[in-house]
């Protein structure tokens, strides 16, 4: 298994390593992009083997030993994100997508000057923007049904450098219903860490809800016995509701605290903006 680079269209730059599949994109003088690419492909190799070195740390319930254990950069990104919810049932890989795209999103920045640059890791975003660039970004709510149920507009100055999102249906595990919860913060791995905690939150009990243990599912999963979702039914009405403002709810808390900008919450054809409505607009 080895990493692999190659240009793609509309000169973005797919990196590949694994589980870890990014694409980015970088926009400034031509000169500069090409120093961005170059930093992204020459560090992208060591990304990988620096968290599989500490993988049994970051599948362990967080606690302050991780928070010494985590030597690479990317670990102690993830274990830094993750804090502010250590009061719950929470690992480190509940940032990892976010952490690896900040970190690579920082390579390049470090290496050139740009006017708009992301990183997107499986739809966990990494965002740089200068001058008067934007950032636009399409909210897809049901991967059962493909479609842009909502668009989000960042401009330099609303501080957000990263988007995340999370549900039953996405590529990792939850314990709640949510069909999506994407969240804005200021970093791609506290949005990660945030939308993982609220779509845990958007839930409820009903019969039309499937269960499994989370090793039953992946054998590797840092929620070994946790119940994850693993199908959803028609729920009525009033269950769609009680689920989304469980969801909504938590999201407001952890907007008080300042951990994130806003979040839109989408369960079966109901959604909810908590924060944000300026930036999130429900697609006509």
């Amino acid at each position: 298994m080895t990493a692999t680079a190659r240009l793609i269209s509309g000169n973005r730059l797919h990196l590949q390593h694994g589980p870890i599949d990014l694409v980015i994109g970088a926009d400034g003088v031509p000169e500069q992009v090409e120093l961005a690419y170059r930093a992204a492909v020459a560090a992208f190799p060591s990304i990988l083997p620096a968290l599989v070195t500490q993988l049994p740390m970051l599948r362990t319930p967080l606690s302050e030993a991780a928070q010494r254990a985590a030597t690479s950069s990317v670990a102690r990104r993830m274990v830094a994100a993750v804090w502010p919810f250590r009061d719950r049932f929470i690992t480190p890989m509940a940032a990892v997508a976010g952490s690896v795209a900040d970190e690579m999103l920082g390579i390049m920045g470090r290496a050139a000057t740009l006017d708009r640059a992301y990183v997107n890791n499986g739809g966990d975003i990494a965002i740089h923007l200068a001058n008067s660039a934007i950032f636009t970004v399409g909210v897809v709510g049901d991967l059962a049904a493909p479609g842009i149920d909502a668009r989000i507009i960042i401009r330099v100055g609303d501080g957000i450098g990263g988007i995340a999102t999370s549900g039953w249906r996405g590529r990792s595990q939850s314990l709640g219903v949510a069909d999506a919860v994407t969240v804005l913060a200021r970093t791609a791995a506290e949005a990660d860490a945030a939308a993982t905690m609220i779509a845990n939150a958007v839930d409820v009990d009903d019969p039309a809800i499937r269960r499994l243990p989370a090793h039953e599912v992946k054998d590797d999963s840092d929620l070994r016995d946790l119940l994850v979702t693993v199908g959803v039914g028609q729920l009525s009405d009033e269950q769609r509701a009680k689920a989304i403002s469980c969801g909504a709810d938590r999201a407001r808390q952890i907007l008080s605290k300042n951990l994130i900008v806003a979040a839109y919450i989408q369960l079966q054809g109901k959604m909810v903006v908590v924060g944000g409505n300026a930036l999130i607009a429900q697609a006509a």
